[in-house]
Formats: structure tokens, sequence, C-alpha cells
């Protein structure tokens, strides 16, 4: 009987079109969901947008679109990702959708009943880009860190509020009893740090007469509920919740989201959680940002980097190589056209691409039959048969990093395995090999290995993947096409 697995990444606002960030987050995603699939689980991989907010409605209002029109039209963009980046994901969640809105409704309803929603008069700054208030501790002269281009607004009405400073000492106990709760463990310690120095109710709903977009307060029609309130709830509303009860099949999920993302996730979601009477969240892996040339990515600076124009000069696989190589899982990143650059030649094309050419053609040039099957394809990795692969190659140290999300180290693995390849044809110099036996012995062990790395590189290059073991396990192996065309 397979395990259930459910994976969720954040949900980006539609208030601007994908970048390369959104991409790094959904890739490592789509790895462990894949990873997870291949050892044989069965896999809810859920993703969206999310919809509403002062943020996105005024970002309507400024391209004079009806909010919905607006966020119809951008969620579209997030969507399109799917087939550029060749992402798994089985659900799409748009928090604007009928039925989440209905799930945040009830979920209000929940923490309502046991007394932790109130009403009070407040006033705070404000982050639009954020969409958190900030306080003066928070900020670095006088702005917010995040968004400094963005002047703080002053909001000053009546609003519901939770009772997050009642979950102090659960949250606490929650990271204390799960030392991997929130990974990397600077994370959790930086969370940690933040509970322990004490807790204040945040609020949690708008007026609607400056704010209407979002989803309407359960017996109040003059206030919405505040976005992270709403949106939060997007993953157990993916798995049925609260109506359909086989949500208790994949709750609880394990989560993905950046550094800015941390409070929200690893705490007030908790707390919420924790009202419902629901289960906790299996495990949080917070990622870093990528910035371009050294510099964080911002409208002002212009310098966003778009996905889709990637994938289209350079193709999926080498865009998606380079962010789970070349891009720390846990830290922040950077991207420049030159790094770029260097890893395709030197990895892909000069690297993978042109051993797999390069093997295939002395194969195919001296008509050897190998016999190379993919060992681990079907009975991976619970039943492996026992190979020289094996033999050779730390298949425990790559799931022990797969298991880590250090994509970037378990990659280096493969590519080791694949530089021994080469240093093995250097040293033969089978081309100069004229007995057929002797050839056979040579490049079969070697064609082996290309075929297993391939299995394992699945869940990271599934098109280039998918091309070798096809290429690799067939009865004769010929060339084939150039998987990485020199720039």
């Amino acid at each position: 009987m397979s395990n259930k697995f459910y994976i969720t990444t954040t949900l980006p606002y539609v208030n601007a079109d994908p970048h390369i960030g959104h991409a790094l987050e959904i890739v490592q995603a789509d790895v462990i969901a894949r990873w997870h699939r291949l050892n044989g689980d069965e896999v809810f991989f859920n993703t969206g947008t999310d919809e509403h907010g002062l943020k996105i409605y005024r970002k309507a209002l400024e391209e004079k679109k009806d909010p919905q029109e607006y966020c119809d039209e951008y969620a579209a963009k997030f969507d399109d990702l799917k087939k550029a980046l060749n992402l798994s994901y089985n659900f799409f969640i748009r928090t604007t959708a009928d039925f989440h809105e209905e799930a945040a409704k009830a979920f209000w309803q929940k923490c309502e009943k046991v007394g932790n929603i109130y009403k009070k008069n407040y006033k705070i700054k404000y982050c639009v880009g954020c969409e958190l208030e900030k306080t003066e501790s928070e900020l670095v002269n006088g702005k917010c860190p995040i968004h400094p281009n963005l002047e703080l607004e002053l909001i000053d009405e009546e609003n519901y509020f939770f009772c997050f400073s009642k979950y102090q000492k659960q949250l606490l106990e929650l990271y204390e009893k799960n030392p991997d709760f929130v990974l990397p463990a600077h994370r959790l310690n930086e969370i940690k740090k933040f509970v322990a120095a004490g807790l204040e109710d945040f609020s949690i709903s708008r007026l609607k007469a400056k704010m209407p977009w979002g989803v309407p307060v359960p017996g109040d029609d003059k206030q919405v509920m505040y976005v992270w309130f709403d949106a939060l709830v997007n993953y157990i509303s993916a798995i049925g919740w609260p109506d359909d009860p086989k949500w208790k099949e994949w709750w609880p999920g394990f989560q993905i989201a950046g550094k800015d993302n941390l409070r929200q996730q690893s705490a007030m979601w908790q707390a919420m959680l924790m009202s419902a009477g629901i289960a906790s969240s299996k495990q949080i892996l917070i990622h870093g940002f990528i910035n371009v040339n050294g510099e964080k990515m911002s409208k002002s600076l212009g310098n966003a980097v778009n996905p889709f124009e990637l994938v289209e000069k350079y193709g999926t696989d080498a865009v998606r190589y380079y962010l789970l190589a070349k891009v720390s899982p846990f830290e922040d990143g950077d991207y420049t056209e030159e790094k770029f650059k260097e890893a395709y030649t030197s990895d892909l094309a000069n690297g993978l691409g042109n051993l797999v050419s390069r093997v295939a053609n002395l194969i195919e040039k001296n008509e050897l039959d190998m016999g190379c099957h993919p060992k681990f394809l079907l009975s991976f990795p619970r039943k492996r048969e026992s190979s020289s692969f094996l033999d050779k190659f730390d298949f425990k140290l790559f799931a022990e990093k797969m298991s880590q999300y250090k994509f970037n180290e378990a990659l280096k693995i493969l590519w080791q395995k694949l530089r021994a390849c080469d240093e093995t044809i250097t040293k033969t110099e089978p081309w100069k090999i004229k007995d057929t036996e002797k050839l056979k012995n040579i490049l079969e062990p070697i064609a082996q290995d290309i075929l297993n790395v391939a299995v394992l590189l699945q869940p990271f290059m599934p098109c280039t993947a998918e091309k070798i073991i096809t290429q690799f396990s067939a009865e004769k192996i010929i060339k084939g096409e150039i998987l990485f065309p020199r720039l």
C-alpha cells in the first residue's frame, strides 16, 4: 500500500507577472513531489494564486479592471508555469474560488466558536507589499526592509482580531517536540526567538467600505477577511476541508515557503490550526530569495527575470537545473546570465549531453548489444536490485541529501558519477579499440551508469531523464538527438 504525501507551495499574489523567484519555489516543490512518486508514494501537489487583499485591489483599480477580471488574467499567467517548467502539480487553487471562500468562512466560525476572535479599535503601521503590520523594531530607517520603496500606511479602524497571544506556549512546545519542524535549523531558531519574545493578537479583517476585495466576514457585512487569514486556509480547502472527509487522508501536509513567509507559515498558520482543532503542518521548508546580479529583484530596478523567456532561450530542463544545482535550497541565491551560460555549457552541453552523445555514438558505430536495464525504474527504491552502480555509487548518501532537501548536493553526487564515466573514457580510449568484446566490457558499465543516473535525475530534469532512459534501455542504442545544443 502506497503512502500519501501532501505538498503545497505558498500562493503568489497576482499583482505582477511571474518571475524567477516564483519559479525557484515551485521547481523545488516539484522535485520533492516527483521524488516521493519515484519512491512509490501517492502525492497530492497543490499550488495556486492568492487573489484578495489591498495591493491586488489597488492594482486592479490602477489598470481600470474589475478585480475578478484582473485576477483571472494574472492567475492564468501563473498556471502557465506548469507547461513552461514541466511541473507535476495536480491542483491549482485560486482563493477567489467559491469552495475556498466557503472554507475560509467555516474556519472563521470554528475559531469564533471557541472564543478566539474579538473586535476592537486599533492603530498600526502597515506594509501593503507584505500585507502585514510592522512594529518599530522591524523597520529600517522607518521603512519595511523587504519593501523599502513603499511608504508605510497608517491603519486606524475597528476590526476583528485573532487571539494569537494565547498560543505562545503551544507553539513553543510544537517546535521543541519537532526539532525538524522548520528547515533549515536556523529558521526554526528564528521563529522560536520570535514566539518566545511574546505574541500580539493580529487583525483578521478590514472595513469593507475601504477595501471591499475580500471574503465576507460571517455575520458582519461591513467587514471582509484580512488576506492572510483567508489565504492560509487554502492549504486545507485544497484537499476538501471541511466537507470532504478524505481531507484527513492527506493532512498534515508538507509546506514550502520563502524566508519572508516564515512567521505566517510557522507561527500564525499553526496557531490558527490549533484554534480550529486541526493538526499542525508536517514540516515547513524555508528557502531564500534569488537575487539578480547581487541585487534584489524589484520593479524600480526593472531587473526581474522572466522564467518564460529563459525557458524559450535555453530550454525547460536547463532552467530547472540552474535553479536546483546553482542556487542554495536554503540561502539567498544569485542569477546572472553569465553564471547561467557557464553552468549550461560546462555541466549540460559539455558534461551530461556530451557524455551521452559520445557513449551512444561509440555503441551505435560498433554495433554493440548492451543489454542495459533501468534497474530501479519499476521497483525504485524499496526493492532495488544490486548492481555495479550501487557498489560504486553511494545511493544512501544521495537519498540522504534528498531527504534533507539539499538538491544542489544531490546533483553534485550525480555529476561526480558522470565525471567518473568521462575519466574512464579518457583513460581507456575506446575509440582506438578494435576488439568488440573488450570494447563492450568498457562501454557497458558506463552505459549502465548513465542509465541509472538518468533514473535518479527524473525529479530534477524529467524530460532529459526520460530521453536518456528511452535511449539507453532500448534494444539498440543509437546516438539520438543532441540534448543540450552548444550556445
